[in-house]
């Protein structure tokens, strides 16, 4: 049986997921951005996704390591979705065959 508590929490990590992707459409929703304010939404998602395999670079995980240099290839040729996809997946592979 699962926990009720772990349900509740991952409802509630759903909801702020969900009010926090929509909380700046509400926000902007009436306004004219100007082109600085539209080039620091253009960035966002790849300072999000910097920040998250950041911890790899010092990583001393072979696997990681590895999963990281085909990210890296994989951002300087694709678009953020294809991207994300091969660096977790090539993650879980590498993590699962070299033992990380």
């Amino acid at each position: 049986m699962i926990d009720p508590m772990t349900v509740l929490a991952i409802l509630a990590m759903a909801g702020v997921t969900y009010l926090t992707r929509i909380g700046g459409y509400v926000v902007l929703r009436n306004r004219a951005l100007g082109p600085r304010a539209t080039a620091v939404m253009e960035a966002a998602p790849g300072c999000v996704l910097i920040s998250v395999i950041a911890p790899d670079f010092v990583s001393k995980n072979p696997a990681d390591l590895a999963a990281l240099a085909i990210t890296v290839l994989a951002a300087t040729r694709l678009s953020m979705l294809p991207t994300v996809v091969i660096g977790v997946a090539s993650a879980g592979v590498l993590r699962w065959l070299m033992g990380g």
